[in-house]
């Protein structure tokens, strides 16, 4: 008979790794999209637990479980909504945790999957891999080998544009605050959660001490701009800043709508703050200026605010709330549905007026298909919006203007906020969890699935035209 299997204490943990490695390279194989998810899962998880310590708080108390998971969620999902006052509840260990949060949500649902597949298992499997590619915005040229290569690639860049927006707002903080120690930890800090559009602030009073120097403003500005136009578009201006003829068609749309989107939302933000006392009235035109633009880049995933959103007109909030849902760029640190999303609707919409079959620009076509999984996100986008204002207006019974507000920041894992996170009950803030991490993966994995299982039909129905509009 064959010996019974050991199941000695000492051989447990090497079971429970096998078991692990076996489960990830099992999903990596298989099911890629769901080892994305649960990767992403895992690090909310692992930073909650985190965020619930003692250490974690200033006064050294534990923190709620709803707030622990709130500020776990929005900081990995790159939010930066709070329930709590970061500056002041949170413990230097905690705004700690909270930025390192920052550094590992900002690289993004699937390269925290692929590096975890790859760590684990040491492979991806062939659909991963062809996911990866295709959330990564890859160049499709079969070298499906170099997914590694990749991954490295994006996590140098990306930290040494953290590391040089730190060295331009550490002497700027030493300046303000005199202390050596703080400013660089709230150089660091500022700089991680500018460049991954986090949002979060290690002031009490956030930045509106600094609203008038723009050697802090600015850079914190360039970097959530930056951070929002995606690691596609940044390999693209370092390797081929000088031939724009040679630009991918996804960096030409990328940067150019996010151009468009910024001066448009300075001028028009601007001008309705222009005269309101309560925001904007009371500053010198320079600084009105510096704001507009501030505002402009910050509403369409930053999450940085240097005025009170409750003051705004309400023609401003409602601007906003479009600009919110607009978002960044693909495959980003930015959220919402995307600028490229936009650009290809709109595309679609001057082909039709012109009674064009085809959706071409810049001496390129863009694929039916392409159009086809735009529309997808665009309907994610604004059901999950309704359905979570319709909760929110359920639970809280607040306002509609305030709750869209929140609900769409959180949906575009923006994280400008009315003050609704930290007044809302816990149900309330859960709604708001479960619509960050929707905002950051949703989209995304949508987009990636529909794009991989794409294919050609060997028939047709018959063709029959519906009524529109």
């Amino acid at each position: 008979m064959p010996a019974a299997p050991s199941f000695t204490p000492a051989s447990w943990p090497v079971r429970t790794l096998r078991k692990v490695r076996d489960t990830v390279d099992t999903m990596a194989s298989s099911s890629p999209s769901r080892l994305f998810l649960t990767a992403l899962f895992l690090v909310i998880a692992v930073f909650t637990a985190l965020l619930s310590l003692p250490v974690a708080t200033a006064k050294h108390v534990v923190t709620p479980f709803y707030d622990a998971l709130f500020t776990a969620t929005s900081a990995v999902t790159v939010t930066g909504l709070t329930t709590v006052n970061s500056g002041e509840h949170w413990s230097q260990f905690g705004l700690v945790v909270i930025m390192v949060a920052m550094f590992v949500g900002g690289l993004g649902v699937v390269t925290l999957a692929s590096i975890l597949a790859l760590a684990v298992s040491r492979r991806l499997g062939l659909r991963g891999k062809l996911l990866t590619q295709q959330a990564m915005a890859a160049d499709d040229d079969g070298r499906l080998g170099e997914v590694g290569t990749l991954l490295r690639i994006i996590i140098t860049t990306t930290t040494t544009i953290q590391l040089a927006l730190a060295v331009l707002l550490i002497p700027a903080f030493y300046v303000a605050d005199h202390t050596l120690g703080e400013a660089f930890f709230h150089g660091s800090f500022y700089a991680i959660s500018s460049f991954n559009n986090g949002g979060f602030v290690s002031h009490p009073d956030g930045l509106a001490g600094f609203e008038s120097n723009p050697f802090i403003v600015v850079p914190i500005m360039i970097g959530v701009f930056v951070g929002s136009l995606g690691f596609p578009v940044l390999m693209v201006l370092l390797t081929l800043r000088h031939k724009f003829r040679k630009w991918s068609l996804h960096a030409k749309l990328t940067i150019g709508v996010s151009l468009i989107l910024t001066v448009v939302g300075a001028v028009v933000l601007g001008g309705l703050e222009w005269n309101n006392q309560a925001t904007m009235g009371h500053l010198s035109v320079w600084d009105k200026i510096l704001h507009s633009f501030f505002a402009s880049v910050n509403t369409r995933s930053g999450g940085f605010s240097l005025v009170d959103q409750n003051e705004l007109h309400p023609a401003t909030m409602l601007i906003t709330d479009a600009l919110m849902f607009a978002g960044g760029g693909s495959v980003s640190t930015a959220g919402g549905i995307k600028v490229t999303t936009i650009a290809v609707l709109f595309l679609a919409m001057a082909a039709e007026a012109r009674g064009d079959s085809d959706i071409r620009t810049f001496g390129r076509r863009i694929p039916d298909g392409t159009m086809r999984v735009a529309l997808s996100v665009v309907v994610l986008g604004a059901t999950l919006v309704a359905l979570g204002a319709a909760l929110l207006l359920w639970i809280s019974e607040e306002s509609l203007d305030r709750v869209l507000f929140e609900t769409i920041s959180a949906f575009a894992t923006c994280g400008l906020s009315v003050g609704l996170s930290a007044e809302l009950p816990p149900a309330g803030k859960y709604v708001l969890v479960a619509l960050m991490f929707a905002g950051r993966v949703g989209t995304i994995t949508l987009a990636a699935a529909l794009s991989a299982r794409q294919r050609e039909t060997r028939y047709h129905f018959p063709e029959e035209r519906p009524i529109i509009g």
